[in-house]
């Protein structure tokens, strides 16, 4: 009897079961999308930091932390500093944007702020990323299960992809933020008493660095493991270029935004997320540190983080730290799932082909996009080899193409579609050309991201200066809406 996988499944069946009778809240899209724009501090603060909490920031980072030690902080940590400057400037100007006009998405901001064309852009470029990290946060659960019970990579991401589909398209955001407050409780209990009972288990933190030590044979890399700048500038400049941006417009995270109930709630509930993400990031560091001394042989890193679980921990919290990553991993899961399925019914269906539809039809398209981008996720993840690089596809395409359309958007009176049109897709044939000449090195300490976001910096400044646009009344009622 394998008492891990029992464990798994069992909670699985609770999560399904919590999200299918929350659902009986949701009765129209309203609530489905936004969550009738009710979340209160409490909800906001755990729905954020569920959400962020996924493969990425645990079995990813972990593995991170396994081959790069305490620098894989910057990881989470950059996450972090995004998420702060969302809490205090841009979520609040989006979200009474968002209240005044009912926007679901920020692609709703973009049609308003420029044009549908500019809005189809990004819808495509997104859905494109959000398959990928919708697929990574997948691998992440069959890895969790190929540990515990050797099950094949295919089948651990098609349980994880049933579960979360079956409670994210029961209740939607609504349904999501009341498990995402449970699983919170899980996710955060678990793995933050993982890291003593680790340490225990090892002698101690400095028998732990002599471990490190008699593994790498070096004492320059064991240094370099043990400094939370030991990857380098150069890497953490690329995690920082990636991560900043991507976590201040998010697609998912700024639907989140727009389910609060006012604008103290966007700036205390995420920027309480943000305090949070910057404790966690220590977590899966210091787990891969100790993964690395236990284990130095590991054929994937990635499976670093459940290895350690079954190897350095007692059972009983075995059981707990295990269900706690497979409950980061399904919180996120969903959170990616359900941005798909709002985008797929908002930005496309209702935008493009019925703009009159009622709520309750809505509804239901929106259902049956969560099971549609659900399926196709799985059969990406399949596919994909591994986490990071799939999460890496996701928020590079979000920085790159987003992050400057979307400041430009709230800060500028004339920054209207054709500059936002150009600047996208200047930043994304710099980025892909940096990525072929240097085969994704970059040039100096900037990453092929950085450059990307540079280039899309420039045209936008390069319109402004010598085309400067008239101010149109919808670019004008934007402005004062926001400043």
């Amino acid at each position: 009897m394998n008492i891990y996988l029992i464990a798994l499944l069992l909670y699985s069946i609770f999560l399904m079961a919590l999200g299918i009778l929350m659902s009986r809240r949701v009765k129209n899209s309203a609530d489905f999308l936004v969550a009738g724009r009710s979340m209160g501090t409490g909800r906001l603060f755990a729905t954020f930091l569920a959400a962020n909490i996924g493969a990425g920031s645990t079995v990813g980072a972990t593995g991170l932390g396994y081959r790069m030690g305490m620098s894989a902080w910057w990881w989470v940590g950059s996450a972090c500093i995004g998420t702060f400057l969302l809490s205090q400037f841009l979520g609040p100007k989006l979200w009474v944007l968002a209240k005044e006009h009912g926007h679901a998405t920020l692609q709703d901001y973009l049609e308003f702020r420029y044009n549908k064309a500019v809005k189809a852009v990004i819808a495509i470029l997104f859905w494109f990323g959000a398959l990928a990290i919708l697929a990574g946060q997948l691998i992440a659960i069959s890895w969790i299960l190929n540990t515990v019970a050797a099950i094949p990579k295919w089948e651990g991401c098609l349980i994880g992809g049933i579960v979360a589909i079956v409670y994210c398209t029961a209740g939607g955001m609504m349904s999501s933020s009341f498990v995402n407050m449970f699983e919170l409780a899980v996710t955060m209990s678990g793995l933050l008493l993982a890291v003593p009972f680790a340490l225990h288990a090892l002698g101690g933190w400095s028998h732990v660095h002599e471990l490190v030590l008699a593994n790498t044979g070096s004492q320059a890399k064991t240094a370099a493991l043990f400094s939370i700048t030991g990857a380098g500038p150069k890497q953490l400049l690329a995690w920082i270029a990636i991560l900043v941006p991507s976590f201040m417009i998010s697609p998912g995270l700024v639907q989140k935004v727009y389910g609060a109930c006012d604008v103290k709630t966007v700036r205390v509930g995420v920027g309480l997320n943000s305090a949070g993400q910057a404790i966690f990031a220590f977590v899966p560091a210091v787990l891969g540190l100790c993964a690395f001394a236990a284990m130095p042989h590991l054929a994937n890193p990635e499976l670093a983080l459940p290895a350690a679980m079954k190897a350095l921990l007692p059972e009983w919290l075995g059981v707990w730290t295990l269900a706690s990553i497979f409950s980061a991993e399904l919180s996120a899961t969903d959170a990616i799932l359900f941005m798909l399925s709002t985008s797929l019914a908002v930005d496309l269906y209702k935008t493009f082909l019925n703009p009159q539809v009622s709520q309750q039809k809505m509804l239901w398209v929106s259902r049956l996009a969560s099971i549609s981008a659900g399926i196709v996720g799985i059969l990406l993840a399949a596919v994909l080899p591994s986490i990071i690089q799939a999460v890496s596809i996701f928020y590079g395409l979000i920085a790159v193409a987003l992050f400057v359309p979307v400041l430009a958007g709230l800060y500028s009176r004339r920054v209207l579609a054709r500059a936002a049109l150009c600047s996208i897709f200047a930043a994304l044939a710099a980025t892909l050309l940096t990525v072929r000449l240097t085969h994704g090195s970059g040039v100096g300490l900037l990453s092929p991201q950085a450059i990307g976001i540079a280039t899309a910096a420039l045209v936008m400044i390069g319109f402004r200066v010598l085309a400067p646009s008239i101010v149109t009344q919808k670019a004008s009622s934007v402005q004062e809406t926001v400043l």
